[in-house]
C-alpha cells in the first residue's frame, strides 16, 4: 500500500503539471511575464533563450517538496516533487529536442503523436505577439491536430 500511495502520489503530481503548465503559459508567459517568454516567439532560436528562465519557475517546486520533503522524513512530498522532475525532463526532451529541435536528436520522428504534437505547437507559434494564440499546452494535444497526422502518416 506504501508503494502504491507514493506512486499516485508521482503520477498525480506529473499530470497536474500539464495543466499547471497550461495554466503559466497561457496566463503568465502570455501575460505579465511576456518580456520573459517573448524571444521564444521571435523565430530566431538560440541555444540559450531568456525562455528558459522559466525551468527555474518550475525547478523550483519540486525541489522544495523533495528537499522539505527528506528533511522533514515525508515521503509521500518527496514523491510528488519527484513528479514534477519528471514532467521537466519530458518538457525537456519534448519541447526542446522533439518539437523545436534545438538539439539535434530525434530528428526524423514520424509517429501520429509527435506529429500532431509538433503541428500544435506550431499553430501556437503562428503568432509572434502574446495575443491570439492557441495551444497551450504541452502533451495534450486537441483532436483536430491528431486528425490530421493521422492522415498525413
Amino acid at each position: 500500500m506504501y508503494y502504491l500511495i507514493n506512486v499516485s502520489l508521482f503520477i498525480t503530481s506529473f499530470i497536474l503539471m500539464e495543466f499547471a503548465a497550461w495554466f503559466a503559459h497561457k496566463y503568465i508567459m502570455h501575460g505579465f511575464l511576456w518580456w520573459l517568454h517573448e524571444d521564444h516567439h521571435s523565430g530566431k532560436y538560440h541555444i540559450f533563450q531568456k525562455n528558459d528562465s522559466f525551468a527555474l519557475f518550475f525547478a523550483i517546486p519540486s525541489w522544495l517538496c523533495i528537499m522539505l520533503g527528506l528533511m522533514w522524513g515525508n515521503d509521500g512530498s518527496v514523491w510528488f516533487g519527484a513528479g514534477i522532475a519528471a514532467y521537466g525532463v519530458t518538457y525537456f526532451f519534448v519541447h526542446e529536442v522533439i518539437i523545436h529541435q534545438r538539439i539535434k536528436w530525434f530528428r526524423n520522428i514520424k509517429h501520429p503523436y509527435f506529429l500532431a504534437l509538433r503541428r500544435a505547437h506550431k499553430v501556437h507559434h503562428k503568432k509572434l505577439t502574446k495575443e491570439g494564440c492557441e495551444c497551450f499546452g504541452m502533451l495534450i494535444v486537441p483532436m483536430k491536430y491528431f486528425r490530421e497526422s493521422f492522415k498525413k502518416a
